[in-house]
């Protein structure tokens, strides 16, 4: 590397504050953790090299707090954040503090954020690039009438989003012109209330989509590569629950074109650091740019099983100023992550906090757990129910499956309700296992009614 990190500030917390330790410490960096108080049996707080805590379990008061977590910066003198996924990882603000104070934020650069962060400004980028966009308003919806007229000239089913929004909220699909104003208050409503800016704007809903995602790296001279791409289209409410790669619909023709796309995606905006570009995949195989994440995501595990990778070093590297020195990376193998929440699969999904009093995790050839939960630890109500992720990787994807069913078999988590019996009753479902289905597959299948 051309700079070394001498110590990395977690600003983050749970199982993706450990695997940046993790990383950290193979590397030879000292780590700061930051955590609230609900926090303070997390196993980031036990493992990193410093903990400090930040305020009380609200995040607006500790995870969230800037001027907290740089007055951790201060106090023990880190050189660099990692500010994970969710809470300040596309912030472009606390990017900014950072680059002030002389502190190097991990990730792309305040521009960077800003021009992919609100979702007008991110598909007028991609247009210019190139990219293929769905078909829709230019920009903000100005007025009930002219939201009604766009929707007419495009189409019915249209799909109507907030501007700033992000997991459903703020989104409203709306099947004919009777609905459209209707539709069109909740949405403002919920975007208001759930971002503090009420910006909606139309597009063509996409029936039966497939949620591909492309896993791309760019260096601080230009260079931009891209890592294949992960099928995330099984997820409630569109919130991902289960994701692969390779995708089992996607050929080699469309990946390569995808692969391209993102590419652009990337070079449209200099990006530098490791980050997303996410596409729906109609049925006939046609793609439109959804959105692109600055930032590390849950699921870059499945990639680095396919390709054998630290997504987390290669951050940290690029940070530093390092050369991308590869190429285009083509998956040689298939991995499938299911997401271990906190929650009752069978009760709505609600969340199910409280002490976990029996763990005991999956192991074997080809499996990999990343966790930061234990037997005795007392899951908090505060925060993301998500409490494990399980990787299984095969040469094929038959046989990935049929590890993800034996390892799903040994995970054990007792004292509060967790989607494992979800997840075991999808490796068995007969659409999944044959690939055939989309983002509403959940939708059409009554899983509740299968169980046991």
């Amino acid at each position: 590397m051309l700079q070394t990190f001498k110590k990395i500030l977690i600003a983050n917390r749970g199982e993706i504050a450990l695997r940046i330790i993790r990383t950290c410490k193979e590397m030879g960096i000292q780590t700061v953790a930051v955590y609230s108080t609900a926090d303070r049996e997390s196993l980031h707080v036990r493992f990193a090299d410093e903990a400090v805590c930040i305020g009380p379990p609200s995040s607006a008061e500790s995870y969230l707090s800037i001027p907290k977590i740089m007055a951790a910066v201060e106090i023990t003198n880190a050189d660099a954040i990692h500010p994970g996924y969710g809470f300040l990882a596309e912030n472009a603000d606390f990017a900014e503090v950072c680059a002030e104070y002389g502190i190097k934020f991990i990730g792309p650069t305040p521009t960077q954020i800003r021009k992919m962060g609100d979702k007008i400004t991110a598909k007028e980028t991609m247009v210019k690039a190139g990219v293929p966009v769905v078909p829709g308003s230019d920009g903000l919806l100005k007025d009930l009438k002219s939201g009604l007229k766009i929707a007419k000239d495009i189409g019915y089913p249209v799909i109507l989003k907030a501007t700033a929004g992000g997991g459903g909220r703020g989104m409203r699909i709306v099947w004919n012109p009777d609905e459209f104003e209707d539709n069109w208050m909740k949405a403002r409503q919920e975007a208001k209330a759930a971002f503090a800016n009420d910006g909606i704007y139309v597009e063509k809903f996409i029936e039966e989509p497939r949620h591909i995602e492309i896993q791309i790296a760019g260096d601080q001279y230009g260079k931009v590569i891209h890592l294949s791409e992960r099928d995330c289209s099984i997820q409630r409410r569109h919130q991902k629950l289960v994701e692969e790669s390779p995708s089992p619909f996607i050929t080699d023709e469309l990946r390569a074109a995808m692969g391209k796309a993102a590419i652009q995606a990337g070079e449209a905006i200099n990006y530098e650091g490791v980050g997303t570009v996410e596409f729906l995949v109609d049925k006939h195989r046609e793609f439109y740019f959804m959105e692109m994440n600055t930032r590390i995501q849950v699921e870059h595990t499945v990639t680095e099983e396919v390709i054998d990778h630290d997504l987390i070093k290669e951050q940290i590297k690029l940070a530093a100023g390092d050369k991308i020195t590869g190429d285009n990376y083509i998956p040689a193998m298939h991995a499938i992550e299911c997401r271990i929440n906190a929650e009752d699969p069978f009760n709505d999904f609600r969340p199910s906090p409280g002490k976990i009093t029996s763990f005991h995790s999956s192991k074997g050839h080809g499996v990999r757990v990343d966790t930061h939960v234990y037997a005795g630890y007392t899951i908090p109500p505060y925060y993301d129910s998500m409490i494990a992720k399980l990787i299984c990787r095969a040469q094929t994807r038959e046989e990935c499956i049929t590890k993800m069913e034996r390892a799903l078999d040994e995970f054990i988590v007792e004292g509060v309700k967790t989607t494992v019996p979800f997840h075991q009753m999808l490796m068995k479902n007969e659409r999944f296992r044959s690939g055939d289905f989309h983002t509403g597959f959940l939708n059409e299948w009554d899983f509740k009614a299968q169980k046991k």
